[in-house]
């Protein structure tokens, strides 16, 4: 089942069509690929990046490579994919590339820098940043639920996700059999403006997720609605949901016990029977117990249970919690396009600053590519979720390579002809700056799927912290 595709096919009451069948009338319609570079050009400042150093900073001086400097590098690195660090900073050095920024000092103080800079100071860059372009950011994604953005202030989607082993072994891991994991994710996804508008990287891949998920809380605008899996269905969260003013929609987990107090409905719908209750949840033993309700729905012999601490049918029906929790997988979506469309697979350091350097690199554009992807499709009256993430970043990339090789050009002409007025064309009508909505558009899986080869090796990982003599790689900071 695709993720907007409701579970039940009753309608809620107030919910817009979608105009996804549109789309097909508009195929030729241009869509612009720069507008990834500008966002990232416009909010990504040299005054942002002083700013967060200077919050930030407790010993640490600027140097050469700077905050902004290593941003700059790590984002094109992130466009460009290059097969290895050492081949682009060579590149870059002197300006010999334009597909690189220019930098004037060797690799060796690059791969310094990044090994003694911590990457709290990209994670605090990664806040600031997507703050600035919050407002650039249209809540067009998900609209089949745009209804529920009267009813709560924000709708959001959290979960964790290990990165992928570490492929560059160093000496002190060259005796360790088991994979090494550089570390884990917790991000807090915006389900209509489709960005991660909080995320975590602990370099510790072996913390627990429930400890990461109770940081987050504080920082949450009140009355949001968060989505979450079973691992999120527990008392103790639901009681410091309820503690913070914020709602929570789970899956419920089969070891949570329920005592049913009252039945608010209990109807068939779409071929099926949908349940709502008011239940009692826990037992008293790690928190107290919490008046939640029960909403199930059982067709052709399969079930799903969703609980909420939103008791008022009239604030979130039971349609709207049943077909709304499978949105929750947009979160996991946006894992896979960061590790795949966006090379998070492979990671070219093997220490933690630079893994989370590279990591809210690979935030900071995906975020612009998905504010340019919810303008674009605004352009041309589709869904958002019409345009391929994967398809679009290639030419987003392509585009940006271009479009830094032209800027030097003209530069260099300018230059050798101080006394010429030198007109450009306009770039944005140039074809390597547009593509077309056929040419991104979302191809339909087919309904036979393959499923992944189970590896017994996938449950023998171990962090990088908890290696001999990986921990003192680790810059930890008072």
């Amino acid at each position: 089942m695709a993720i907007n595709e409701p579970l039940i096919r009753n309608r809620p009451a107030g919910a817009p069509r979608s105009d996804r069948s549109a789309g097909a009338s508009r195929d030729d319609t241009p869509i612009d690929l720069l507008e990834t570079v500008d966002l990232l050009h416009r909010h990504l400042t040299d005054s942002l990046c002083r700013e967060v150093f200077a919050s930030k900073r407790i010993t640490e001086r600027q140097r050469e490579w700077s905050l902004k400097a290593l941003a700059d590098f790590w984002t094109a690195v992130i466009l460009r994919a290059p097969k290895a660090l050492r081949q682009a900073l060579e590149e870059a050095h002197g300006g010999k590339s334009p597909d690189w920024p220019d930098v004037g000092t060797s690799p060796e103080a690059f791969f310094q820098r990044s090994r003694n800079l911590s990457w709290e100071f990209f994670a605090a860059l990664h806040d600031r940043f997507t703050d600035s372009i919050l407002p650039e950011a249209l809540p067009v994604f998900c609209s089949t639920f745009a209804h529920l953005r009267g009813r709560f202030p924000e709708v959001f989607v959290w979960d964790g996700s290990r990165l992928d082993a570490v492929a560059h072994r160093l000496k002190i891991l060259w005796d360790v059999r088991s994979p090494i994991l550089p570390g884990c994710l917790l991000a807090v996804y915006d389900l209509f403006r489709g960005i991660p508008r909080w995320l975590h990287f602990d370099p510790d891949s072996a913390r627990g997720e429930m400890d990461r998920m109770r940081e987050v809380l504080p920082h949450l605008p009140k009355g949001t609605l968060l989505l979450g899996d079973r691992l999120s269905a527990s008392v103790r969260l639901f009681e410091e949901l309820t503690q913070n003013g914020l709602w929570g929609l789970f899956r419920r987990n089969a070891r949570l016990s329920l005592k049913k107090q009252r039945r608010l409905g209990l109807r068939r719908c779409d071929g099926g029977v949908l349940e709502d209750w008011i239940v009692q949840a826990g037992s008293g033993q790690t928190a107290a117990p919490q008046t939640l309700r029960w909403v199930r729905y059982r067709r052709d012999g399969r079930t799903y249970e969703v609980l909420t601490n939103v008791l008022d049918p009239t604030h979130l029906t039971a349609i709207e919690a049943i077909n709304l929790y499978p949105q929750r997988w947009t979160v996991e979506r946006m894992f896979f396009d960061l590790k795949e469309v966006l090379n998070l697979h492979r990671f070219y350091a093997a220490n933690p600053n630079a893994v989370g350097m590279q990591v809210y690199a690979a935030a900071l554009v995906y975020t612009s590519m998905r504010v340019a992807q919810g303008r674009a499709a605004r352009q041309v009256r589709v869904d958002p979720e019409v345009i391929s993430t994967a398809k679009f970043f290639v030419r987003i990339a392509r585009a940006s390579c271009t479009r830094t090789t032209v800027d030097l050009t003209v530069r260099a002409i300018r230059k050798a002809n101080p006394r010429v007025r030198i007109r450009e064309p306009q770039w944005r009508m140039q074809k390597w700056a547009r593509t077309t909505l056929k040419e991104v558009r979302v191809e339909k899986r087919k309904p036979k799927r393959r499923r992944r080869r189970y590896c017994p090796s996938r449950h023998r990982w171990k962090s990088f912290r908890h290696v001999r003599g990986g921990a003192r790689l680790i810059r930890r900071r008072d």
